[in-house]
């Protein structure tokens, strides 16, 4: 999928879902422990050296986390199929 793909409110709502459930904090935001879990369950086969760069090159704005906006971006160019 591409950024431009629309997704209907039940397909958001399910990623919604996914990342809930890897923001074990509640705060929103899935930061570097948390996406090691989340590559654990999705991509248990990745490289302990590519985690901090995929998760630089998820986290868009560079603040050091991963907010809903830019997981659904990630979810929608569908790079957690790799």
């Amino acid at each position: 999928m591409s950024q431009d793909t629309k997704l209907t409110d039940a397909q958001v709502a399910e990623i919604r879902k996914d990342f809930d459930f890897f923001d074990r904090d509640l705060n929103g935001q899935i930061d570097l422990r948390e996406f090691i879990e989340l590559l654990t369950v999705l991509s248990p086969k990745t490289k302990a050296g590519n985690v901090q760069e995929g998760f630089s090159l998820i986290d868009g704005n560079g603040d050091g986390f991963i907010d809903f906006e830019e997981f659904l971006d990630w979810w929608k160019d569908g790079w957690w199929e790799y």
